[in-house]
Formats: structure tokens, sequence, C-alpha cells
């Protein structure tokens, strides 16, 4: 990033406080020129595959994406997503920054954010739902019956 520290405002003081985290990222918009930007990063522990990332620009519109967390994780170390959804560190050696890219039909951002923060929240949630027990909670009975008398499943 610039130089700059970033803002790292995660709660401290209740778990429902700790599946939030709020980093003052960049976009990068060229070699030289970059925006910054809020990003919010939540995590919830009954959809503990994505994580959501709400991306606040100042006098602008609030953009959301869901991300895989295992995408994420993997991004701070190394390359890692296909399509709409990339993420790899800036120095391998270093691994103080990362950047995320996401693109949706013609469009496409780059965004510059710092690693230890991020991974420190991540490991967090992989204590909260460890990798692996993502569907544990599932009742697929409940689930199946659910998809079989849906509307969309119904002919006539």
């Amino acid at each position: 990033m610039s130089g700059n520290q970033p803002a790292v405002q995660a709660g401290r003081t209740g778990a429902q406080d700790r599946l939030r985290l709020t980093l003052d990222i960049e976009r990068v918009l060229d070699v030289c020129a970059r925006q910054a930007i809020r990003a919010e990063f939540r995590f919830g522990p009954e959809s503990p595959l994505a994580v959501d990332v709400e991306f606040l620009v100042a006098g602008g519109p609030r953009v959301l994406w869901r991300i895989g967390r295992d995408l994420l994780r993997q991004g701070l170390y190394s390359m890692s997503g296909l399509g709409d959804v990339q993420m790899w560190p800036v120095d391998l050696e270093e691994r103080a920054t990362a950047r995320l890219r996401l693109a949706s039909r013609d469009m496409a951002a780059l965004f510059e954010l710092p690693v230890s923060p991020l991974a420190e929240w991540l490991d967090y949630t992989y204590e909260l739902v460890p990798a692996g027990h993502e569907l544990a909670e599932v009742d697929w009975n409940v689930a199946t019956a659910d998809l079989l008398h849906s509307p969309e499943a119904q002919t006539e």
C-alpha cells in the first residue's frame, strides 16, 4: 500500500463484534493512482463458506460481494481464485499486502489490502467454524425436503 497504516476496526468486546473487520484499503486505478476505500468484512457462522465484503466509497455507492472464505485465506499466501474473484500476495517474501481483483461483465476493480489484520480475522473465523466442518450443522433431510417441495422443483 502507499505506506499509510490501514485503519483496522475489529470489535474486541463480544463475539458478535469479532465477526466483522473494517479495513481502509486502496483501489489501484493506475500505476501511480490509488483511491482510498473502506472495506467491511463480515462472517456468519450460519453461512460459513463465504465472507461478505462491502466496499464503501466516500460519497459513492456501497458494493457488496460474497467471496469464498477459503479463497481469501489462500490468496494471502499464494494465487487464489479463477474468473470473477482472484487474490494473491504482492510480495512473496514480505507478505505485507495482497491484491484482490473483482470482475463483473465488462468491469473490473483491483484492490490492495493489508495481510496481517485480515489473516488474524480469518484465523478467528476458522476457530469458530473449522475448515471441513462448514456443512456439519446442515440437516440434510430438511434441506432435501425443501428442495423437493420448492415451487421450482414442481412441474405441471
